[in-house]
């Protein structure tokens, strides 16, 4: 009887400890984005305030407005979503071949040309910044009499493989019963076949989670679409935010956290329509090597 009352009282302190570590770590990172939503209805001078105020009395909703017309953020975001949309399609199907032909192929030198993409996850981005943009000026200008600094295809090209997504669906095509895709294949089912009716239906949270994975880092992305353009018409919302610092450090925080808001709450929404799949799809290949 005492043995059961310890053991319980064990199991009660270690759920205490790990819930309330989990309310730790959610104040960590929550703080600083609800105080990035308050701050983004205030004053420069009520943000400095200290001991700093949490919930303004009396919210500056203009700060949107002003954000909004500080830069032109409508193009920024029609040019987010065309180069979002159409990186995030190009990767998941680049991925989607090339993980199956790993997975169900035979080839010569096929884990030689796994390890060479994996490989790939570890090289910086920033390592590759100088040759790809010595690629689209020189390298294209030679090719075909112009450079493609400035365009949606000089932005998108260097990112369309993916390696990270490539494993992830190697791995999780590694899971799937061997007894289906047998009986398929039985059945006369070439290897489109097995891809779209067997490999994607079951593959699907694995899937999702590769897309919202790309979708994040594409939407996010600075650094390439800063070197790669030098105009407003091909921008995206990462870039049309620094348009708000001023260069002597005469900041309105306020405004600039309003633009801030425009760029994280529509991946805020994605995730929470969409968050059922993420454990799922990133644990789906865990168990296979």
């Amino acid at each position: 009887m005492a043995s059961r009352l310890i053991a319980r009282r064990r199991t009660y302190v270690s759920q205490f400890a790990g819930y309330a570590l989990m309310v730790v770590i959610v104040v960590i990172i929550g703080a600083p984005l609800f105080w990035m939503l308050t701050g983004s209805l205030k004053t420069t001078s009520q943000i400095y305030t200290f001991p700093p105020v949490w919930i303004p009395h009396h919210p500056r909703w203009h700060n949107f407005i002003d954000a909004w017309h500080a830069a032109p953020f409508g193009r920024f975001y029609i040019n987010t979503v065309i180069i979002t949309s159409i990186a995030t399609v190009f990767k998941v199907v680049n991925a989607l071949f090339t993980a199956y032909a790993l997975a169900f192929l035979r080839f010569p030198f096929k884990n030689l040309v796994f390890i060479i993409i994996l490989a790939g996850l570890m090289i910086p981005e920033q390592v590759t910044v100088l040759p790809n943009y010595l690629t689209l000026t020189v390298g294209v200008h030679d090719l075909i009499g112009q450079s493609w600094l400035n365009t949606y295809q000089g932005i998108l090209l260097p990112g369309l493989a993916t390696a990270y997504a490539t494993f992830l669906l190697r791995q999780g095509f590694l899971g799937l019963p061997r007894e289906v895709l047998d009986a398929a294949k039985v059945d006369g089912a070439g290897h489109l076949r097995m891809l779209w009716d067997m490999a994607v239906p079951m593959s699907r949270p694995l899937l999702v989670t590769i897309a919202l994975l790309t979708l994040v880092q594409r939407w996010n992305d600075f650094l390439w679409p800063l070197i790669a353009t030098t105009n407003n018409n091909v921008r995206p919302l990462t870039v049309g935010l620094t348009y708000l610092f001023n260069n002597e450090g005469n900041n309105q925080w306020g405004v600039i956290m309003a633009a801030t808001m425009f760029i994280i709450v529509p991946l805020l929404v994605i995730f929470l329509f969409s968050q059922k799949y993420i454990i799922a799809g990133i644990t789906a290949g865990a168990t296979k090597g």
